[in-house]
């Protein structure tokens, strides 16, 4: 049979007026829980304060908000994610900021030849990107860590949970010389179980994908040299002068709601973030995995059942993207294939990988995801 990359197979309904873009992880799918909360999320900030540029001068990281940082070590402790004794929290604008500053403080100033950065594909999409973006000559991309060949000048970006394809990781080169930065974007209960507190050198997290709240752009890094915390606090004043007052004061009220929704035992049950996330998404993946047995050309990773030590039961592992793989030798494509069903998705080709593969985001609307799931469900 010849193959095709850009005709729809016969048998395929779907509307063509509508593009549904599940290209981005843009997590929309929580703001029914903050609606539920109400004014509870809110904030009101006068005119005149959070004016200077200071926040904390005694603190390493100056332009962190002293109220923020106690909100994230106190989630931490909740969830059980991550080890915060002797950390040093450096806040910066989401977690992109935030790689920059790891790659340019772990980066030797000495060195003749710029640090190489690696991460196992398949490998989050803007990684390289982020690595290249400004031709720096500290560090430069090498791409995939199972295939890298150079010596110990290295810097090892670890994503886990992985985007993505939801696996929990180590460092492909743990046990050599090189460096390590784990970006810790969705060690959260909603997407996996918590089966310990990690405890790395450089752990990164974002209010993006922990709450939601993308376009308040505030991540943060738990780090233990203090050299190494230094050197990130120094880039991020040099490329934006520190980080909006306004969002970590935003971002410190949105953490104190999910946690006080754990932590105090008068609020409603309809209060726990997490459990929300976890129920929205197990019932996502579960339509998901329906409409995919029943395409039969399609396959999805299979995630073992674990014990979460925050649920405190056996919990499945929902990932915020699905990372689908085409078993139909005639689709060429899959990126291809998804848009003659008008679905915008990201091409295996961007993680390191095929194009048999693509990312689809399972944190959109209601009224999005359904629309997918209709029409990946409409083979005869």
């Amino acid at each position: 049979m010849e193959k095709t990359s850009s005709t729809a197979i016969a048998g395929i309904s779907h509307d063509r007026d509508s593009i549904i873009n599940l290209d981005h992880g843009d997590p929309t799918m929580f703001e029914p829980f903050w609606k539920e909360v109400g004014n509870s999320a809110t904030v009101v900030i006068p005119g005149w304060q959070k004016m200077s540029y200071f926040s904390d001068p005694r603190n390493l990281c100056w332009f962190l908000e002293p109220e923020f940082a106690n909100e994230a070590l106190r989630l931490h402790r909740i969830v059980g994610n991550a080890v915060t004794d002797d950390r040093h929290i450096i806040v910066g604008v989401g977690s992109t900021q935030l790689i920059h500053a790891a790659l340019f403080a772990l980066a030797s100033t000495e060195a003749r030849q710029p640090v190489n950065v690696i991460s196992a594909a398949p490998y989050y999409s803007m990684y390289s990107g982020i690595a290249d973006f400004m031709k720096s000559g500290m560090f430069r991309w090498a791409g995939d860590a199972a295939a890298f060949n150079g010596d110990d000048n290295f810097i090892e970006l670890v994503c886990s949970p992985n985007n993505p394809d939801g696996e929990i990781r180590d460092a492909v080169r743990g046990n050599e010389a090189g460096k390590r930065v784990h970006d810790m974007a969705y060690y959260w209960p909603q997407y996996t179980p918590m089966r310990r507190s990690a405890d790395h050198d450089v752990m990164l997290f974002t209010v993006s994908k922990a709450t939601g709240h993308a376009g308040t752009r505030i991540g943060w890094a738990l780090v233990k040299d203090a050299e190494v915390a230094r050197k990130m606090a120094k880039f991020i004043e040099m490329n934006t002068i520190g980080v909006s007052k306004d969002s970590q004061v935003r971002a410190a009220k949105i953490l104190k709601v999910i946690t006080d929704g754990y932590e105090l035992p008068d609020l409603e049950a309809g209060s726990k973030f997490f459990h929300f996330g976890r129920c929205l998404l197990a019932n996502r993946w579960q339509r998901l995995r329906q409409a995919v047995k029943a395409s039969g050309r399609f396959s999805l990773p299979q995630f073992p059942s674990e014990f979460c030590e925050f649920f405190k039961e056996q919990a499945e592992t929902y990932p915020g993207f699905a990372w689908l793989r085409c078993e139909d030798q005639t689709i060429e494509d899959l990126e291809v294939f998804f848009k003659t069903l008008n679905i915008l998705t990201r091409s295996g080709r961007q993680f390191g990988v095929g194009p048999e593969f693509v990312r689809v985001s399972m944190l959109d609307r209601d009224a999005n995801f359904d629309v997918f799931i209709k029409r990946i469900s409409s083979f005869e």
